[in-house]
């Protein structure tokens, strides 16, 4: 995971120097768009070690502003900022092991135990915008650029579990209070957008979120090496201009 890192950062960084080199020659523009945004999360947490679990699902929301500054050839090119609360965390996943009718061991869940961790945040993402397509009609869109959130609550959920017998693994998880409330990391996607001239914008969004922190302490001494979110975005936005 640790070389990603510097490919992400790296494309962020061209992607933050292409847009004022384009925006000297481009034609200018000087639209800026206000409105609502929400959708679900599909959520998992990197350990290490490994932690097996199921997708969580949480719902997120917010305001989003956007500016688009220029047009380049067939690309638009702008700016976009977000003001979401999400939800994230991660459901483990728990397994049995039992024999079948030729006498092979299957793995299957085990629905007797639960736990759960959700995670509330307050996101902050500032996106690059890149788009194609007709000024009033459909565009293609991609965002990319990094993301701040700001934890803001948690809880976890434990079912059918002894807690006087846990693993290393769950002493280190089950009843421990997130260490680090403090989460940054890159988010980048793309989507569909229609533009009308007097109702606004509707707009379809994919996005994947990849931490680049961790939210429990991860030094030599620690039990983790990576705690770190991804979270996969379904999200529906509505805009409408304020300045065409």
């Amino acid at each position: 995971m640790i070389k990603i890192k510097p490919f992400l950062i790296a494309t962020l960084l061209l992607t933050g120097f292409t847009l004022p080199a384009a925006a000297q020659i481009g034609e200018a523009r000087s639209n800026l768009s206000v409105g609502i945004n929400g959708g679900v999360n599909l959520n998992s947490v990197s350990f290490t070690p490994t932690i097996k679990q199921n997708s969580l699902m949480g719902i997120t929301g917010g305001l989003t502003a956007r500016y688009i500054s220029e047009k380049y050839f067939a690309m638009i090119c702008g700016a976009q900022v977000e003001l979401n609360v999400s939800q994230r965390g991660w459901d483990q996943l728990f397994e049995t092991i039992s024999l079948d009718a030729n006498g092979y061991e299957v793995t299957s869940k085990d629905p007797t135990k639960t736990y759960t961790r959700k995670m509330t945040y307050i996101d902050i993402p500032f996106l690059a915008h890149l788009a194609f397509g007709r000024d009033r009609g459909l565009q293609f869109f991609v965002h990319a650029g990094p993301q701040i959130s700001f934890l803001i609550s948690e809880s976890e959920t434990i079912k059918g579990i002894d807690m006087n017998s846990l693993s290393d693994t769950q002493k280190a998880l089950y009843g421990v209070k997130i260490q680090n409330k403090f989460d940054y990391g890159i988010a980048g996607g793309g989507g569909v957008e229609l533009r009308t001239k007097k109702a606004g914008s509707f707009i379809v969004e994919g996005r994947y979120y990849f931490a680049l922190s961790d939210f429990y302490s991860t030094t030599k001494k620690d039990y983790f090496a990576r705690a770190a979110h991804g979270t996969i975005t379904i999200k529906l936005t509505y805009l409408f201009d304020l300045k065409k």
